[in-house]
């Protein structure tokens, strides 16, 4: 297994995870879209994307967007997307990217990860459990959705 940074010359190999992704989600396919939505992203360094190779083939990506750590003055990431291919699943490609961000996030002296995962996905939760991460019981997080 490889995992790379995705740069501008590599977009379109996590263009169709992204989609599928979405999808995942229950939103409807649109390449396009996707397509500008990560363009964006790289072009602006607004996040760091990792993307996961079996044998040449991307099979999976995990993406980071920074957030801030007022108290700690220090920067911290959210692990907003985590994907691998159906084909790909339960070969440790997830936990590849899991252990990437988080040496990312260590060199990058990050104060935290963190991430959110719905309350059904038990699989995720295995694994996020598995790599150490915690439900945060310190805190309450509030959202409101438009």
């Amino acid at each position: 297994m490889k995992i790379s940074t995705v740069t501008q010359a590599t977009i379109g190999e996590v263009v169709p995870l992204f989609n599928a992704y979405r999808e995942f989600y229950g939103q409807p396919s649109d390449i396009q879209q996707a397509e500008q939505f990560i363009r964006e992203r790289v072009e602006r360094a607004e996040s760091i994307i990792f993307l996961a190779y079996l044998e040449e083939e991307p099979v999976g990506f995990a993406q980071l967007f920074p957030v801030f750590s007022s108290v700690a003055m220090k920067r911290a990431f959210l692990l907003n997307d985590l994907f691998v291919a159906k084909q790909a699943r339960k070969q440790g490609v997830a936990q590849a990217l899991m252990e990437q961000c988080y040496t990312y996030c260590q060199q990058e002296e990050a104060r935290y990860m963190l991430l959110e995962t719905a309350t059904d996905n038990v699989q995720a939760q295995k694994l996020y459990e598995k790599m150490g991460m915690t439900i945060d019981e310190k805190v309450y997080y509030y959202s409101i959705y438009w």
